[in-house]
């Protein structure tokens, strides 16, 4: 089993030529909305495990690399109305490149005759619209495929020993099976590819690091799956 690490949303960052579009809002640039706070720094502490990883270095704010090119929000509220040769730039530049950095990390494995686990690291709001999300940790997957049922459902024993009276949930605060970057590669290695989303709340998060205890769980977990 070969470990590809990932992190969609690590920065908040946007091109300087696309800077104007927030000019009326430069503090959207500091919260959730615009990146997943504390994910990278999990990232940074997993990635000495990873057999490959990749983060996108653009801000979701300019284009949501978790999203399918079809997605309605695959621009944000800021960029959904740029000219759409303007969006094709963006695609081309950002979007584009990063997915298939990823895509062919994965392929690579695969041909070379090994098993692939995508871990995708990511971070919730604890509070949103309103309603408080009732869990510490979310595991998303898809319960139709066997490989990936399995390994998420070890992922998430290994977390619950390792962090006990946390409230670590299957397919919450999102369902596996929603439009994401994992859904899309499923589609496009149908065997001997598992898509895995970590979702850590930001309560857990603090100047934008991770819980110790939590990077140290997940790296175990991730380890245990290794030795498999």
């Amino acid at each position: 089993m070969k470990l590809l690490l990932s992190c969609e949303h690590a920065f908040p960052s946007i091109p300087k030529e696309y800077q104007y579009l927030f000019e009326s809002d430069q503090q959207i640039l500091d919260t959730h909305e615009a990146f997943d706070l504390g994910a990278f720094d999990l990232y940074k502490f997993l990635d000495p495990i990873a057999d490959s990883s990749h983060y996108q270095e653009v801000g979701r704010l300019l284009v949501e690399s978790n999203r399918s090119p079809w997605h309605k929000k695959l621009f944000s509220r800021f960029s959904k109305d740029l000219p759409l040769d303007e969006k094709k730039k963006i695609l081309s530049e950002f979007y584009e490149p990063y997915r298939e950095k990823v895509q062919n990390s994965i392929r690579k494995m695969i041909e070379q005759g090994h098993d692939v686990l995508h871990f995708s690291v990511h971070s919730f709001t604890p509070v949103l619209h309103g309603l408080e999300r009732k869990a510490d940790i979310g595991i998303l997957y898809d319960p139709g495929r066997k490989m990936e049922k399995t390994l998420a459902l070890k992922i998430k024993e290994d977390l619950q020993q390792k962090l006990p009276g946390f409230r670590i949930r299957s397919n919450y605060p999102y369902l596996g099976k929603a439009d994401g970057f994992t859904t899309s590669l499923r589609k496009i290695f149908p065997e001997r590819y598992a898509g895995i989303e970590l979702e850590v709340n930001q309560k857990c998060v603090e100047d934008n690091l991770m819980e110790e205890k939590i990077k140290k769980a997940v790296f175990y977990a991730l380890q245990q799956i290794k030795k498999v």
